[in-house]
């Protein structure tokens, strides 16, 4: 069989995505990364230059259920690579998370998952940027959808669940069990019968994936990746460019040797008809610390719209009953049932 350069984009965009495996050399099938939604003019140099790089990983709960919106992001990953330290930092953000529409014509506070639907990647990046105060040099988008192909190309994962869970139909019992696509997208998306809810969800959307990245690196999957690749092109969109990356698994395979992964955690708030997550500013302020430091970068003090509400706003921290913060007349959607 003839090897080919560039079978990084299933590293790249589905183990990447869950920010496991960066340290395996894979080769792909350059017909099948046409289908691949990729930017033909590069956002960042940093990839070319072979410096440490941020990615923003976006899961989108389209692409399932028969439903072709573009969706919210539904899961949000911010990702710093250094392969000069061989250290990837992970930070999964609350898909509630209280934060400003960076770009949008008026200011607008949202759950940080609106960000996705209202103005693609790019509005995400920007949210996701002045929030933490890290820069986002890349994006990469993916659907649901491609979640239930590739776990079904490995024939299945095996979880372990402390808790039933249903959704959309489907049941995965407590215990252990090896279940196929269909159920791994209910085990991934079901988050209101979680007593941790979204961030009881992070974690099983991590163990998935950690999962599939263990198996999709055995030879006899490798070998087939160039057709799943084909199947997840629709279901795949990033801003990295062909060559870039071509360039990734050769300048950042090392960032994988030292993978460290933590949450963004928020205290609940009540705001105009729906449940918010509020991220504390010394949350904030950790996690800018994290991955500016990977980045190579020195540590800053936030200021921003966020920390700033957040001193006004001291009694809602003091009190973990409190669910009332007031966002000083910012926040203009109400949220309804049809709201997701």
């Amino acid at each position: 069989m003839k090897i080919f350069k560039r079978f990084m984009i299933v590293i790249g965009i589905v183990i990447v995505i869950l920010a496991i495996v960066f340290g395996i050399y894979i080769y792909q099938n350059k017909e099948a990364l046409k289908s691949v939604d990729t930017n033909k003019n590069s956002v960042s140099k940093k990839v070319d230059q072979g410096k440490p790089i941020s990615v923003l990983l976006l899961g989108a709960d389209t692409g399932a259920d028969g439903r072709i919106d573009r969706g919210n992001s539904d899961t949000m990953m911010l990702l710093s690579l250094n392969p000069k330290t061989h250290k990837t930092i992970i930070y999964s953000i609350p898909r509630d998370a209280l934060a400003v529409m960076v770009g949008d014509k008026t200011k607008n506070m949202q759950k940080i998952n609106a960000a996705y639907n209202i103005g693609k990647s790019n509005m995400a990046k920007n949210t996701v940027s002045d929030l933490l105060n890290v820069p986002v040099d890349y994006s990469v988008a993916i659907n649901m959808g491609a979640l239930k192909k590739t776990v079904n190309f490995v024939g299945g994962v095996t979880v372990k669940s402390d808790l039933a869970v249903s959704y959309d139909g489907i049941t995965v019992p407590k215990g252990t069990h090896h279940i196929n696509g269909k159920e791994a997208l209910t085990y991934v998306r079901m988050r209101y019968e979680d007593p941790l809810g979204d961030y009881g969800r992070q974690i099983r959307q991590q163990q998935v994936l950690k999962a599939v990245a263990k198996k999709i690196a055995q030879p006899k999957y490798l070998v087939k990746l160039p057709k799943l690749i084909k199947e997840l092109g629709p279901d795949i969109s990033t801003d990295f460019t062909d060559k870039q990356l071509e360039e990734l698994p050769m300048k950042y395979n090392s960032s994988g040797k030292k993978i460290k992964s933590y949450q963004l955690q928020g205290q609940s708030a009540w705001i105009n008809g729906s449940s918010y997550q509020i991220l504390p500013t010394k949350v904030l302020q950790d996690g800018s610390d994290k991955l500016r430091k990977n980045l190579g970068l020195d540590t800053e003090t936030i200021s921003n719209t966020e920390t700033k509400l957040n001193k006004l706003n001291a009694d809602f921290f003091n009190d973990p009953d409190n669910t009332d913060y007031n966002t000083n007349g910012l926040d203009k959607t109400y949220y309804t049932n049809s709201t997701y």
